[in-house]
């Protein structure tokens, strides 16, 4: 499988910094491509927020080269690779904490990243509400379920889809790398085919848009390149600020060839 990439990140118009961090490692093997995305996105006070996720993001990149070579060479290598990142996750977050103990601040970062292994399979590993979108012909489909308080109600059936969308509770998460004593990272398997978009966004990338515009916008058959595919993720940025999102918006388009 081979991968074409396209990122892009904005402040917003009333953030006084983006806490916002992207990371993404692609590498040859005898097997074939093996290739890591990932989508963090920080909250804290000034700054905070973005340490806390750049120190998220830059521990997933050092994973890619340092431990991820191992863990192909060996058998088993799907269950080896989940429990490494739930280790590499739960060591970043005791970290983040210690951090903001001995400073006296909270902060912390949600985690999306997907891992596109050389048989064309996937690991997504999952803490917090940025997500992860498969992007075909038929539309835009959500891999990831946000780990927000709003989304456990709805999916008890204790508030309707109407009422979630404008609950006040909407950005408090269940669980966070960092501000959570116990982090439980949600893995999720599958398998990639060439001719596919994966969207991975933070969550202020998906306020303002419906999932059918994200499926329009990225459509695989008109995202063939990656000037194209740049293109259209900065329009739906835009689009997202001018409808009125305030928050940092950040979102990275991989399609697969």
């Amino acid at each position: 499988m081979e991968y074409k990439i396209a990122m892009h990140t904005d402040i917003g118009p009333e953030k006084a910094s983006n806490q916002d961090s992207m990371c993404v490692k692609e590498a040859y093997t005898p097997q074939g491509t093996v290739l890591l995305a990932a989508v963090c996105d920080g909250m804290g006070g000034l700054e905070k927020g973005e340490l806390a996720s750049k120190t998220m993001a830059e521990a997933l990149s050092d994973w890619f080269e340092a431990e991820l070579p191992y863990l192909l060479a060996g058998p088993g290598y799907r269950t080896a690779i989940c429990d490494s990142l739930d280790e590499l996750v739960k060591r970043c977050s005791a970290r983040i904490l210690a951090y903001g103990s001995r400073s006296h601040i909270q902060l912390g970062t949600t985690v999306t990243a997907i891992v596109f292994l050389p048989d064309n399979s996937y690991i997504i590993c999952h803490v917090g509400d940025t997500r992860i979108y498969r992007i075909s012909g038929e539309g835009a489909a959500l891999l990831t379920e946000d780990q927000t308080l709003v989304q456990r109600e709805l999916r008890l059936g204790r508030i309707t889809r109407e009422q979630a969308r404008v609950d006040p509770r909407g950005n408090v998460l269940l669980q966070c790398v960092g501000a959570s004593k116990y982090v439980q990272p949600v893995f999720i398997h599958g398998s990639a085919l060439a001719g596919e978009s994966y969207l991975l966004c933070s969550d202020g990338f998906r306020h303002e848009i419906t999932r059918r515009e994200i499926g329009e916008a990225f459509n695989p058959e008109g995202n063939t390149n990656e000037v194209v595919m740049k293109r259209n993720i900065v329009s739906l940025v835009e689009k997202n600020i001018a409808c009125g999102e305030t928050d940092n918006i950040s979102a990275m388009l991989i399609r697969t060839m």
